[in-house]
């Protein structure tokens, strides 16, 4: 847990009310006040109601780049910092800020152990829209998503990867920050997110981090110009913590890849580890890829990146280490093989086209809300079998009752709301339209 740093020089404590004003007036924090609050919030000592409130202010004022990344070391400090410094392999960890369809995570962390690059993912609150990569990976029967931190490095040193749920000591003030950002309609601030990423990433072990960025009506970001400000955020505060980022700004203007439901995208994130799956999972896997090994140093060219990825997909390398992470989490693996070992819903029906033409856009966020409300019972369970399939993008041509997705049920009672959503989200038009490209900048 942390250590209180004592500053060489007399710190006298200042007011949370100055502390405020400050903020709220555009002044920049110094390190002090910084390591002052950050201790404020950890022991409870400030109220909710002042800590809201400073919360607000630099939501409007913003933080500097060298606020930014005193915040983030500190945040990252607030709990335990796990030492990987045992494991020879370079640490490279991925962050997402979410999007409909985004199983790219189930893949790149097996994926990269095969390449020789040790992935420590704890999955945060924030690393979702929708259904979490926890979410689908719960479809496994037996597997276990919480580990102590001592069983998490040991699946490290063993297998390469892992996948759990955030550990509770790990960077506990941010913790605090985000439940408050939640309810306070704070969610997007920029500095605020870079902290919450790079202390989180950071104290799990990471070295490195590659980031995709995702903005569109499948993301809570849905201007452009703000994802890519996040994105030139979390590289240039990640520099001055002596930290190598890199990150993709991708578009999630529809859902990634063919299906979305907990057991749907466990499946096509398998198929992909067996070389086939959707063209744009595909793709998208195969960038972020290519930037965890040039950053860890495994590859130096692009095109021996390239060649190192596409050859670990191909040869069953990392097919075969997602078996070992699975089974060292107690999951049954066996499902690789025989994917009807996994639950799968009682009913399926088409979701026919109202007419002829091409799809011209298709509105993620709704198809999300449909599924989840399709998938998601009263008490916030999930039904793992339930989802959507076949996702016709946008381009495709369509006749007149072709199914637009294939839906996957249980609940009667569930599918006529859902289905609300999921016709509202195809708009079909005469002319072709261009397909957006995927990857919109990259940012190192």
């Amino acid at each position: 847990m942390r250590k209180k740093i004592i500053s060489p020089r007399k710190f006298v404590k200042p007011s949370y009310a100055y502390l405020i004003e400050k903020k709220r007036d555009g002044g920049e924090y110094n390190e002090d006040e910084i390591r002052f609050l950050v201790d404020s919030i950890l022991d409870e000592e400030i109220p909710d109601y002042q800590l809201a409130a400073l919360i607000m202010a630099v939501y409007f004022s913003g933080m500097s780049a060298q606020e930014t990344a005193i915040f983030s070391e500190e945040m990252m400090l607030s709990g335990e910092v796990i030492d990987l410094t045992s494991i020879a392999r370079p640490k490279i960890d991925k962050y997402s800020t979410g999007g409909v369809g985004d199983k790219t995570t189930m893949v790149l962390c097996p994926l990269a152990a095969a390449c020789g690059v040790v992935m420590p993912t704890m999955n945060g609150k924030d690393e979702e829209f929708g259904f979490s990569t926890l979410d689908k990976l719960g479809a496994i029967p037996g597997i276990k998503l919480k580990k102590d931190i001592d069983t998490f490095v040991d699946q490290l040193k063993k297998t390469g990867c892992a996948i759990i749920d955030q550990d509770p000591e790990i960077a506990p003030v941010d913790t605090t920050l985000y439940d408050l950002r939640q309810k306070t309609g704070t969610i997007p601030s920029i500095p605020l997110i870079t902290g919450s990423v790079l202390s989180r990433k950071m104290a799990a072990g990471a070295e490195s981090l590659v980031v995709d960025v995702k903005w569109g009506n499948g993301s809570f970001i849905k201007d452009v110009e703000q994802a890519k400000i996040l994105a030139r955020s979390i590289t240039r505060v990640g520099r001055s913590m002596k930290r190598r980022c890199v990150a993709l700004v991708t578009d999630i203007n529809q859902p990634l890849g063919d299906s979305i439901g907990t057991a749907l995208e466990l499946k096509e994130a398998v198929e992909l580890l067996k070389g086939e799956g959707p063209e744009d999972l595909k793709e998208l896997v195969l960038k972020l890829g290519m930037e965890i090994v040039r950053l860890s140093g495994v590859a130096g060219s692009t095109l021996s990146a390239k060649q190192t990825v596409q050859r670990h997909l191909e040869d069953g390398s990392a097919l075969q280490k997602f078996r070992e992470m699975i089974e060292a989490q107690g999951g049954d693996a066996s499902f690789i093989d025989d994917p009807d070992k996994l639950l799968t819903a009682k009913h399926v029906r088409k979701l026919p086209a109202p007419k002829r033409g091409y799809v011209h856009t298709i509105n993620a966020g709704m198809i999300a809300h449909g599924v989840q409300t399709l998938a998601t019972d009263k008490n916030g369970k999930i039904d793992p079998a339930v989802g959507i399939s076949e996702i016709k993008k946008v381009g495709t041509q369509m006749k007149q009752g072709e199914p637009l997705i294939m839906i996957h049920y249980n609940d009667e009672e569930r599918l006529e709301p859902a289905l609300e959503y999921l016709k509202g989200a195809f708009r079909l038009a005469p002319k072709r339209p261009n397909p957006p490209e995927l990857v919109v900048e990259r940012v190192a």
